[in-house]
């Protein structure tokens, strides 16, 4: 069983890995003027490693309760506590987390930037110029008794 979870860690950072320069690609996206057509393929995987990462964290934490270990943070750190091997990858693990936590951060505030751009934008795009007043529809000119 002790196999079966260091190869689940290593799946997991595997798959950190490859959402960390998915996440690359999507920063650059981000900094193209039309970034559409990039950023399609970038969110499907994103969403397909979410899901795959999500199902390691299952299988991790069933794992770790054929151990009788807690679930989670928990027992993984238990379980690393008891094997060099799955405490080396599992810090590994852990600093490719935060890495990619970082860049998603970093794209978060791109992503937010680019959206308060295009409000703004809208914005001044929404404005409506003054109406003329030259005459009005009974062919006076507003405010002139003159004529």
């Amino acid at each position: 069983m002790k196999d079966a979870l260091l190869a689940t860690v290593i799946d997991e950072y595997s798959t950190i890995e490859e959402f960390a320069s998915v996440l690359a690609i999507e920063q650059k996206a981000l900094t193209q003027v039309e970034p559409a057509e990039m950023l399609r393929p970038v969110v499907e995987k994103k969403t397909a490693l979410v899901g795959k990462l999500a199902s390691l964290e299952k299988i991790r934490d069933a794992q770790l309760a054929e151990m009788g270990l807690p679930a989670g943070w928990n027992g993984i750190e238990l379980a690393a506590g008891r094997d060099p091997k799955l405490a080396e990858q599992w810090s590994l693990l852990q600093k490719s987390v935060e890495r990619a936590r970082r860049s998603n951060k970093t794209n978060g505030v791109l992503i937010r930037t680019r959206m308060d751009y295009n409000q703004r934008a809208l914005e001044v795009l929404q404005v409506r110029p003054p109406k003329p007043s030259l005459y009005g529809p009974d062919g006076r000119v507003p405010g002139f008794s003159g004529l």
